[in-house]
């Protein structure tokens, strides 16, 4: 085992591989909250109940996608590098597809799978490398900042720091409300963890943020810790449910951006966690990756086996970078990732005592490390400034990623050309830019 995952190359070990794999787990964990309750449209009211995901079967959707993707990724493509259902693909699932466009969610499963198979077939040859090489790195770093505000938004909405106002559209809530008042002990309590760099300071925050709402009397104690695993069967294999009862759904001009914005984002996700990873660990070979295209496969794979399991697009997380940090350098450290998903089917119950105040924290932390891609951008060139800017500024204000990567994909090769750069546009650009244009006209 040792030779395979090179352990003497990497100088590393089994101790450093062991502890770098539950670092990572611990900095994902929160997922495993808040996926369930971001796809059951939690806190969301005046909705039927046909909209909304049952908990329980996406915690198990969610623990099995993130435990098959990490061991993937681990022997595979031999990466420390876990995977999960991802934010920001999830809030585009639950608020965009299922609750603004009114899609089913059985068929924006039938997305994910049809957006992780044709994720497999550009994996094997070659050309999903190509399509991520010919989109320029400042809209990549743009879309990653983009859906870091549109999380950091939906946490405020989530604490209710930030409510609805009939004359300004937002507005500060009431920060003397209990519930609130937890959300930002929460805030704080994780922000201090992160500032002092604490392994797992988002997962630990979310734990003592639940601790003091039971205390509190905010939150009802739970009656166990460990049980039975729940039932998937609500969501396993509903995304081939409108494959077989109402294909013709699957035929719209709608249902083909659903897929294709399933595809962009991940790519950018999955594209720029493997490039910070392999940079942090020094796996890079001059200025490339190795065994990239073992990476991509492994994480189509995993998006289709959480299709099937029943849980949005299954992407790799930056947070690998904690685990890397603590001293993974291998894919053995992923595998131990994998491992202790499994283990944490056991503990849902845990999941009745984490209301939306608990995650808020989280996910405005997760927007806060996802925004500092700004930095990459290159803000002194114009031409690359509006784009970017659209890119990162409508997501979070159209309540929509889609939309964003839309106008961002649309201003770009325009400022490109009229600034006399229109060489360095690469043609899938403009065929982008076409397609984009299209989604315009006949969607919105």
């Amino acid at each position: 085992m040792k030779k395979y995952f090179q352990f003497d190359e990497l100088n590393t070990n089994y101790r450093k591989e062991i502890i770098g794999g539950l670092t990572t787990f611990l900095a994902m964990a929160y997922i495993l909250v808040v996926n369930p309750l971001m796809l059951s449209l939690d806190g969301v009211t005046g909705i039927p109940d046909e909209m909304r995901m049952d908990k329980g079967a996406v915690f198990v959707a969610t623990a099995l996608a993130a435990a098959v993707g990490s061991l993937f990724m681990g022997i595979i493509a031999r990466y420390p590098i876990g995977l999960a259902p991802g934010m920001g693909l999830n809030a585009f699932f639950a608020f965009t597809v299922v609750l603004t466009y009114g899609i089913p969610w059985q068929t924006a499963l039938t997305g994910v799978l049809f957006s992780g198979l044709i994720f497999i077939i550009l994996s094997l040859t070659g050309l999903r490398e190509l399509i991520i090489n010919a989109i320029p790195a400042q809209l990549k770093y743009a879309v990653g900042a983009g859906i870091g505000l549109f999380i950091t938004f939906l946490g405020f909405q989530n604490a209710n720091i930030i409510v609805a106002d009939p004359n300004t559209l937002v507005t500060l809530g009431d920060l003397t409300a209990g519930p609130t008042l937890l959300a930002i002990f929460g805030l704080v309590i994780t922000v201090a963890m992160m500032v002092r760099k604490v392994n797992g300071a988002i997962f630990y925050g979310m734990i003592l943020t639940t601790i003091v709402g039971i205390v509190v009397g905010l939150i009802s104690m739970p009656n166990q810790i460990v049980s039975k695993i729940p039932s998937v069967a609500p969501t396993f294999g509903a995304a081939f449910d409108a494959i077989v009862h109402e294909p013709s759904s699957l035929f719209t001009a709608q249902f083909i951006v659903i897929v294709i914005t399933f595809l962009f984002v991940d790519f950018f996700d999955t594209a720029g966690t493997l490039v910070a990873v392999a940079n942090q660990a020094g796996l890079m070979k001059e200025g490339k990756l190795p065994r990239a295209g073992k990476a991509l496969l492994s994480d189509s794979l995993a998006s289709v086996t959480g299709a099937i399991f029943g849980t949005s697009t299954t992407t790799s997380f930056v947070e690998s970078t904690s685990g890397v940090a603590a001293g993974a350098r291998t894919g053995f450290a992923s595998v131990v990732t994998g491992g202790l998903f499994l283990l944490a089917l056991f503990f849902s119950p845990l999941l009745m005592v984490v209301t939306s105040e608990v995650t808020a924290p989280a996910l405005i932390i997760v927007g806060v490390l996802m925004v500092s891609a700004l930095g990459n951008i290159e803000w002194t060139s114009f031409e690359i400034a509006v784009p970017a800017f659209f890119t990162i500024i409508i997501m979070p204000l159209s309540y929509s990623v889609a939309t964003g990567i839309a106008i961002g994909f649309i201003f770009y090769p325009i400022t490109m050309i009229l600034s006399g750069r229109r060489k360095e546009v690469h043609p899938i650009m403009y065929g982008l830019w076409v397609i984009f244009i299209l989604y315009f006209i006949f969607i919105k």
